[in-house]
């Protein structure tokens, strides 16, 4: 017998909620993040300064990341169809990883950069730096602000949240170096916080490069083990044997658990019932799939295949 538990109707109409917004805030974002990137690029260049070309440079990374978000979202909510029984959830996954290679070509693009002007240190317009970099830090303070909450609920929205907090930092290692330039004559301070900005870039692009990698792996989701869900599932009274246990990850939302259990109860419903509720009160673990099989039909031992 087998049997499936998902998610309640207010659960889904909540989830559907959250699409709309993260939707709404990803493309608010991304329009005031485009304007300021092309501001922010020919800023850098008017005034000779890489670390300004650097956080334009990570803007433009922002706003396909942003836009590629985006998509993905509404991709995500086009109806499952009969060969793709999970629909386009895994779409906005993609679009995660993707953004999450995006940053470290970034990274590795200024820090060539940077390590040339190292040794070709060439004289910028520090004023005007100072004020492109103010702005730019506006512009990513709001974008933070308003992708903050979504970035909790959605690891595609993370990945565009640590694309804007990076740029951030970028906008503020901007303006230290414009304020070292401009009161100390210190013009290798550019290539010197390039050098920070693409470090910034590159740590923050792990944060989203290992959970969706996780994902697309289809590796049971950190914190839940499976040793543990076979005990508690052992626990329940009728149940001798546990095995063929698979965990996984849908989406950054969704956990989904197949499993077959060896039961000598009469009632087979009873145990299923309560294996269901062991799962999604103990692991929080709400979409599953449960065969029980009596002790005759079956003589497996618990195993992973």
């Amino acid at each position: 017998m087998h049997n499936h538990s998902h998610n309640s109707h207010h659960y889904k109409h909540s989830h559907h909620s959250h699409k709309v917004n993260n939707l709404k805030n990803l493309l608010i974002v991304l329009i005031i993040t485009a304007f300021y990137m092309v501001a922010e690029f020919f800023g850098g260049l008017i005034t000779n300064s890489l670390a300004l070309l650097a956080d334009s440079g990570h803007m433009l990374s922002d706003v396909a990341s942003l836009a590629l978000s985006f998509v993905a979202i509404w991709f995500v909510q086009k109806h499952a169809t009969s060969d793709k029984t999970y629909g386009y959830q895994r779409a906005e996954i993609i679009a995660a990883f993707v953004n999450g290679l995006a940053l470290v070509v970034i990274s590795i693009l200024i820090f060539i950069e940077a390590f040339e002007r190292l040794f070709n240190v060439e004289p910028v317009n520090a004023l005007t730096m100072i004020y492109i970099a103010l702005g730019g830090l506006v512009v990513n303070i709001i974008g933070a602000f308003i992708l903050h909450r979504g970035c909790e609920e959605n690891l595609n929205v993370k990945g565009a949240f640590l694309h804007v907090i990076a740029d951030l930092l970028g906008s503020i290692g901007a303006i230290i170096a414009g304020c070292c330039i401009y009161f100390y004559g210190l013009n290798i301070a550019d290539p010197i916080i390039s050098f920070v900005i693409g470090l910034l870039v590159l740590v923050s692009s792990y944060g989203i490069i290992k959970p969706s990698f996780n994902i697309l792996m289809e590796n049971a989701p950190e914190g839940l083990e499976a040793d543990k869900i076979i005990v508690a599932l052992k626990e329940i009274d009728g149940v001798l044997d546990v095995y063929d246990l698979h965990i996984w990850s849908i989406n950054a939302n969704s956990v989904a658990l197949s499993v077959h259990l060896v039961s000598n109860h009469i009632k087979s419903e009873e145990v299923l019932h309560r294996a269901q509720h062991v799962l999604e009160e103990q692991f929080e673990i709400l979409h599953s799939t449960i065969q029980i099989e009596s002790p005759e039909s079956n003589s497996q031992s618990c195993i992973f295949d």
